[in-house]
């Protein structure tokens, strides 16, 4: 069955569909971090291409709710938000029949709908906190594989004692926190492609 990782560049979620047997590809404006079927293209080039699955990841920028305030203070803003909200569409809307789309916390819940799935890396073996939506389409929610608990610092890898993230800014801050946790992606492989297996088996 055919996969497309629609903005993905690390190879994370598409390497572990293809460890499970997928003809998988991402694609993305960017050259893929590790050997693999990549097109380094703009995704509306391939979208069509007759895809089993579609597991997206939509830029957030513009979308999250830690950047929304700015969209009063700077013009032009609010017009690159409705762009993103536009290009989510695209996705949620897509006539595939299998469909994932992940996001932070943000405006899609307001503007489109809320999302099937809020997880967090701790609940699949990472110490770290980073709220993940997922809205899904003939998909089940994922099972947590490894919860883990709260050090007793009282905060997770990734946070300051505040609870902030501590990743300073950087002209890599950003690439570095849309990457995929490695849990989240071998979830998606293993219980999604059961899942898929089963359906399509009983047709």
């Amino acid at each position: 069955m055919k996969l497309l990782v629609a903005c993905e560049y690390s190879g994370a979620v598409r390497d572990a569909f293809a460890g499970k047997g997928w003809n998988a590809w991402s694609c993305d404006t960017l050259p893929t971090e590790s050997i693999g079927n990549h097109y380094q293209s703009d995704v509306l080039d391939v979208i069509d291409n007759d895809w089993d699955l579609i597991i997206a990841h939509p830029p957030c920028t513009y979308l999250c709710s830690s950047g929304l305030h700015w969209n009063k203070r700077r013009p032009g803003r609010q017009k690159q938000t409705n762009e993103a909200l536009n290009f989510v569409s695209l996705f949620l809307n897509n006539k595939v029949k299998y469909l994932a789309l992940e996001n932070p916390i943000g405006c899609i819940s307001s503007q489109i709908r809320k999302p099937d799935q809020i997880i967090q890396p701790w609940q699949f073996g990472h110490p770290e906190s980073k709220s993940t939506c997922l809205w899904l389409k003939n998909l089940p929610k994922l099972t947590h594989t490894n919860v883990l608990s709260k050090p007793k610092c009282g905060y997770w890898d990734n946070q300051t004692p505040s609870g902030q993230n501590k990743l300073g800014p950087s002209s890599t801050r950003a690439k570095e926190r849309s990457k995929t946790y490695e849990g989240f992606a071998a979830a998606m492989a293993e219980q999604w492609t059961n899942w898929i297996d089963e359906k399509e088996s009983s047709r």
